[in-house]
């Protein structure tokens, strides 16, 4: 971590990281009457199930995967920011089962406001991210801004029969969640001076944490839909899956992989603002059969940044699942629930 600059980033902006989305139920109010494009069979994903990135087929055995994602600070290091903005992009490629190839920057600064040292910092940081990736950063494009946003636009490579969509999960399926939850809570207490040094280490660790395990997760017989869990929180990007699949879900929240400090800080009321939108766009898809715990509630709903995969897969391949996530460093990946029959809503127990 190097010294905090001055004026401090997240000072600079209204939010941060993935609690910067605009909230689900808002969101979807402004594409509802969206035009419906150009009808092409080669485009494998497009919009219409909320999936992580678009897929355009450019023969029988290849495709190509297109995302962008930028926010702006959720850190006060330069270059943390950098690094987790980009690791964060890459996830989308990487839960479509795709290998990333290069990446574009998307950099807006307040220029006369930060100093130059702590721009180039975020965008060494990006560099380092994608470096870590195996892939370079081929470009981009700039302006002038009054906050500071950094993200990619990033392209991958996917085989059509690897293909993995949030839309895809079967009744019967176990869910796994490849990362543990609480990054927005930790952001809303480094905001308020509240989270000690232990802490930011764990958060960053976290966000810069590639979740590279997903070409061979998508290669794995068993498993049949991913996504990332990012600023709709757990519920909200379940909830995707289970309306693209048709299907209900159940999440057993004794299961949780959860950040050390992340429940007390929950109970402790560092909970983000995006983590209440997300709730009140969402909420009434959701049974909770245990007393309604207001810290359970900002666990679930919380903004992510650069968050776990989360795996639908056959039971009997959940242990190959949790496998390949240890052995690319997400060791606290955990069987979180399971999808059923049923009308698209999440339940949540307190046990399986």
């Amino acid at each position: 971590m190097t010294e905090p600059v001055s004026p401090r980033l997240t000072s600079l902006s209204h939010g941060g990281g993935c609690g910067c989305k605009i909230a689900p139920g808002v969101l979807a109010d402004l594409l509802r009457d969206m035009p419906t494009g150009i009808a092409t069979p080669n485009l494998l994903v497009g919009r219409e199930t909320s999936d992580d990135a678009a897929v355009y087929a450019i023969n029988d055995g290849q495709a190509i995967v297109s995302t962008t994602d930028f926010f702006m600070p959720i850190v006060d290091d330069p270059y943390d920011f950098g690094r987790i903005a980009a690791t964060n992009a890459l996830s989308d490629l990487y839960a479509m089962g795709a290998t990333p190839l290069f990446a574009l920057a998307l950099v807006a600064m307040p220029v006369r406001v930060l100093p130059a040292d702590a721009i180039r910092a975020i965008l060494a940081g990006g560099e380092a991210a994608c470096r870590a990736a195996g892939i370079p950063i081929a470009g981009g494009h700039s302006i002038d801004s009054v906050e500071p946003i950094y993200g990619l636009a990033a392209t991958g490579l996917v085989a059509p029969q690897a293909l993995k969509r949030n839309s895809s999960g079967r009744a019967g399926d176990v869910l796994v969640l490849g990362k543990a939850l609480g990054v927005g809570l930790y952001a809303a207490a480094l905001k308020k001076g509240a989270l000690d040094a232990a802490g930011y280490a764990a958060m960053v660790t976290t966000a810069t944490r590639l979740n590279s395990a997903g070409p061979a997760l998508a290669l794995l017989p068993g498993v049949h839909a991913m996504t990332d869990v990012t600023g709709f929180g757990l519920l909200g990007h379940l909830l995707e899956m289970c309306r693209g699949a048709g299907l209900a879900a159940r999440i057993h929240s004794s299961s949780l992989p959860l950040l050390e400090q992340a429940r007390q800080l929950a109970t402790d009321g560092c909970v983000t603002g995006a983590s209440e939108r997300n709730w009140a766009s969402y909420g009434a898809a959701v049974d909770v059969d245990e007393p309604v715990d207001a810290a359970l509630l900002a666990l679930l709903t919380d903004p992510q940044t650069s968050g776990g995969l989360l795996v639908a897969c056959a039971p009997e391949a959940a242990a190959s699942v949790l496998a390949e996530l240890a052995r690319h460093g997400c060791s606290e990946a955990t069987v979180v629930g399971e999808l059923l029959p049923g009308t698209p809503r999440v339940r949540v127990t307190a046990t399986a």
